[in-house]
């Protein structure tokens, strides 16, 4: 089976971090296919495009990065018009030479909007994939609701990564019978847990500290400053106990979140290492006492899945399909959403709490890539035999 592969969430030499998750899961799905990638990267029109290299790690999956057209803020009623037009002759091109049975398209709007468009010109099977905010946010936008859930009416299956965006989507209007979850995997490989004060050491950290660690992008809907406030409101409440808060990531709020502690007395107990490579990441979870995840919105996030296959605790807000995984008292618990004094005890509580990492990581080892890869495979063989038929 000959597999193509389209988002706009795939990683290039010049943003090596973007859509790594997707690159995961293409690299797995490769074990089982013949498997080419086809990244778009948004252009404004009349604007000219930076031309985009692979990563040395995918230079096998040929990756190819053309522009695609859009207009942003007031074009929602035809982005994904543009998209389709944008893909046109590249899906051509390519498939004179990788005549694909099949596409997976990994974002709904526009990438997976545009797919259908094509798919129905040029008689090609699709499989499109949910992701997150492509339903908790776009599905709020009538315009791209709209163009969401008439394309997926033609798409073979919908896939989506945790069941709560499979409700959105039906809520919505798309058809039960053609959603499906598939959970992101693990790579345990990488993320396992080690001693704890063999981690701290390599990081430089204080062995005796409780540490809470935050891993993600510093945007408004992941709500990092929720956690800034629930810290603070543990210093203060306990000023001899030896908390420190490490914040892994960037974005537009990181800045004011690092001010917020300055003249406190708890800046000396904060970290903001900025982003870091996953090997680095897996040493600070394998080194942290509890992970954080303070979400307004959120999917099934990968990062509590690396934090489980790491044996870490993790403190989460009750939103998305977190509970879907986060569903044991000995994992850690699930918080109200923008409650910093709930969120503060939960830290507490957890901080306090001792759990064997082993215990924590194996409920992380029903989550591999494997797994993943051979669900999305069976998924697609169905689609691209029904066409064949």
């Amino acid at each position: 089976m000959k597999v193509l592969f389209v988002s706009n969430l795939f990683p290039d030499s010049t943003e090596p971090n973007r859509g790594l998750y997707n690159a995961r899961l293409v690299h797995s799905l490769s074990k089982g296919c013949e498997l080419r990638v086809l990244s778009p990267r948004p252009a404004l029109p009349l604007l000219g495009n930076t031309p985009r290299k692979p990563r040395p790690e995918d230079v096998n999956l040929k990756p190819v990065f053309p522009p695609a057209r859009y207009i942003p803020k007031i074009g929602s009623r035809f982005n994904h018009r543009l998209m389709a037009g944008s893909l046109r002759k590249p899906i051509q091109s390519l498939r004179q030479e990788f005549a694909f049975d099949v596409v997976l398209a990994s974002w709904l709007y526009p990438d997976a909007c545009g797919i259908s468009i094509l798919a129905q010109e040029m008689d090609f099977p699709f499989v499109a994939v949910c992701q997150g905010s492509d339903a908790h946010q776009y599905l709020r936008n009538p315009n791209r609701r709209r163009a969401i859930v008439e394309s997926m009416a033609s798409a073979a299956r919908v896939a989506t990564r945790s069941r709560e965006l499979a409700r959105l989507l039906e809520d919505a209007g798309i058809a039960n019978a053609n959603l499906q979850t598939i959970y992101n995997g693990v790579d345990t490989e990488l993320f396992h847990p080690i001693d704890k004060q063999a981690a701290r050491e390599a990081l430089q950290l204080p062995l005796h500290d409780r540490i809470v660690l935050f891993v993600g992008n510093f945007y408004s809907v992941k709500n990092p400053s929720l956690l800034a406030k629930a810290f603070a409101k543990l210093r203060h409440d306990e000023p001899d106990a030896k908390y420190r808060l490490i914040m892994i990531g960037d974005g537009p709020e990181r800045e004011a979140i690092i001010r917020s502690f300055i003249g406190t007395g708890y800046e000396q107990g904060t970290r903001f290492p900025g982003r870091q490579p996953a090997e680095t990441v897996a040493r600070y979870m394998q080194a942290a006492d509890v992970l954080c995840v303070p979400s307004d919105n959120e999917g099934v996030p990968n990062v509590i899945l690396e934090a489980f296959a790491s044996g870490l605790k993790v403190v989460a807000t009750n939103v998305g399909g977190i509970p879907e995984i986060l569903n044991d008292e000995q994992l850690g618990t699930l918080v109200s959403a923008n409650d910093a004094e709930t969120m503060a005890t939960a830290l507490r509580d957890e901080l306090n709490r001792s759990v064997a990492a082993e215990a924590i990581a194996d409920h992380a080892a029903q989550f591999t890539w494997q797994r993943t890869a051979d669900a999305y495979l069976r998924v697609l063989q169905e689609a691209a035999s029904s066409r064949s038929d």
